[in-house]
């Protein structure tokens, strides 16, 4: 049966042919994500004996990642999971075992863990983006669009949950660096099994280069391809909002990590810290799937904002809990927003982008949630003990809700070389995405279906 003949739920996504077989193999290599930071920690600090060298591999795993998220998925884009995606994942699983090697016994060379580190993060597969794109192949209804992606992202946020839990199990048995190696084959298997699926076997080289290109908008410079970018930077604010959201959620969950560390030590209730987290996480499980059940009709940038909104004023007067346990309420509350709001970023995303770019615009949200909470991670630990926790609490919420008002933004008369990729609200509309839902373009502004109302 057609996905657009379907009535919309999660069981008719996973109803469509091939999802379940697609969505398994990439939710089996993004574990590998839940369980290989908390791996190498362990594994490292095991053998090296030193916080600092800890410290100093990961960031330097982490921010590689981050960074060159973008340039990885304009890789795939170009040439196709089978081309780029699979090297991929074997150069990042093989770098994984040569760390899990390393740090099989005492003594690890820092620079050498950290010789293999920054390659490993470099290398990096961006399964979640690649898994959004083909989300966007597999249901072309774009009410269905909705309910999957709120079903990627509730799934990736429990693996978030179950990854470190699994690595907790596995260390009672066994070495941390066991851990490192089963995120390796993690990573290997499902990407494996992601490329062979048929819906991947169609997807081909999707942009070519222009004759003549300048070589700063070739697939490696990490920049999306001019129309997208000229979007990013001025004739997009749905685009803009969506990583503006994203970027002040990152910071905001990043912080309030720390901040529950913080909260937690100053009641003398440390066992307190695994329920506010888990709360936070439950939370936006439940948040996320509710939200993907329901047929809104205001546009996603004004749920875009709301969201933001009600996420960082929730978050922002959690310091005022008498007591952990009233935080863990708290938290829960917090969390119903943060699936939602991620979702409708990469919605919008998936709408502003053209059939070549699609995986390039997820990963430029992918990038601006981690640069946010990696930076704010560092800020945050030089402001608890020279503010009062509230205050900390407020601080780090402010970019989410400041972030709302993104959707504020209208431009005056779009640019000659956008206007086929705006609604006359200023909203994007992917010439792809209008195609796969019928091919006919659906404006913006007047079409009731959720997913034409993002970006």
């Amino acid at each position: 049966m057609p996905s657009s003949a379907m009535a919309p739920s999660y069981a008719a996504v996973l109803r469509t042919r091939h999802a379940c077989r697609t969505f398994g193999a990439a939710l089996l290599g993004r574990l590998s994500y839940g369980t290989v930071s908390l791996s190498l920690v362990l594994a490292i600090k095991e053998t090296t004996h030193s916080y600092a060298v800890t410290g100093t591999v990961l960031a330097l795993f982490g921010l590689t990642g981050v960074l060159l998220s973008p340039t990885r998925a304009r890789l795939i884009d170009r040439y196709g999971p089978r081309r780029a995606l699979l090297p991929m994942a074997a150069a990042y699983a093989l770098l994984l075992t040569g760390l899990a090697l390393a740090t099989w016994r005492p003594g690890a060379s820092g620079t050498l863990l950290g010789v293999l580190a920054v390659p490993a993060g470099a290398c990096m597969p961006p399964l979640g983006p690649v898994m959004r794109t083909l989300w966007s192949d597999l249901v072309p209804d774009r009410r269905l669009l909705q309910r999957a992606y709120s079903l990627d992202t509730v799934a990736e946020e429990l693996l978030f949950v179950t990854g470190p839990l699994l690595v907790g199990l596995l260390v009672q048995v066994a070495a941390p660096s066991v851990g490192v190696a089963l995120s390796a084959a993690l990573v290997g298997t499902g990407s494996l099994a992601l490329v062979s699926s048929p819906v991947v076997r169609g997807w081909g080289g999707r942009d070519k280069a222009p004759a003549g290109q300048a070589p700063s908008e070739g697939p490696a410079s990490g920049l999306p391809p001019a129309p997208l970018r000229r979007r990013l930077l001025r004739g997009g604010p749905g685009l803009r909002q969506a990583l503006a959201v994203s970027a002040a959620t990152g910071v905001c969950l990043g912080a309030f990590d720390l901040l529950v560390i913080a909260f937690a030590d100053a009641h003398d209730e440390p066992a307190a810290v695994a329920w506010v987290l888990a709360a936070l996480s439950g939370g936006s499980a439940l948040g996320g799937l509710v939200y993907g059940a329901v047929s809104w009709r205001a546009s996603n940038r004004l749920r875009l904002a709301l969201l933001a909104a009600a996420m960082g004023l929730t978050l922002g007067t959690t310091g005022l809990a008498p007591h952990p346990y009233v935080l863990v309420v708290w938290a829960a509350l917090g969390g119903l927003f943060v699936a939602p709001a991620l979702t409708t970023a990469y919605l919008i995303a998936d709408e502003c982008a053209s059939h070549a770019t699609r995986t390039t615009a997820g990963a430029w949200v992918n990038t601006a949630f981690n640069a946010g909470s990696a930076g704010a991670t560092a800020a945050t630990g030089l402001l608890v003990g020279h503010l009062p926790l509230p205050v900390c609490c407020a601080l780090v919420a402010t970019p989410v809700v400041l972030s709302a008002a993104t959707a504020l933004h209208r431009p005056r008369r779009p640019a000659p070389d956008a206007t086929a990729l705006r609604g006359p609200a200023g909203e994007c509309t992917s010439h792809g995405a209008g195609a796969r839902a019928g091919g006919r373009e659906v404006d913006a502004a007047e079409s009731p279906d959720p997913r034409s109302e993002s970006s």
